[in-house]
């Protein structure tokens, strides 16, 4: 196997850590956001169940919430 490829004349390690680099941060990201997101619909599930009957049904009509409230009964 040819190194020059990797070595790439010797800027090499410049690009393949920037390339590492930004993985990285990508990843992290990733991560930060699920977790951000695991946690906010954690607090809008808790929300909608201290929620009477009324009020949910008054929150059915908008399509948005429509949407949520679809999508958690078939998470469950």
């Amino acid at each position: 196997m040819n190194l020059n490829i990797f070595l790439m004349d010797g800027y090499g390690m410049y690009v393949w850590s920037a390339f590492v680099f930004t993985f990285l941060v990508c990843l992290i990201l990733y991560f930060k956001t699920r977790k951000s997101l695991r946690k906010l619909e954690r607090d809008f599930k808790e929300e909608v169940e201290k929620l009477s009957v009324e009020q949910i049904d008054s929150l059915k009509t908008g399509k948005i919430s429509k949407d949520i409230l679809n999508s958690q009964t078939k998470t469950k």
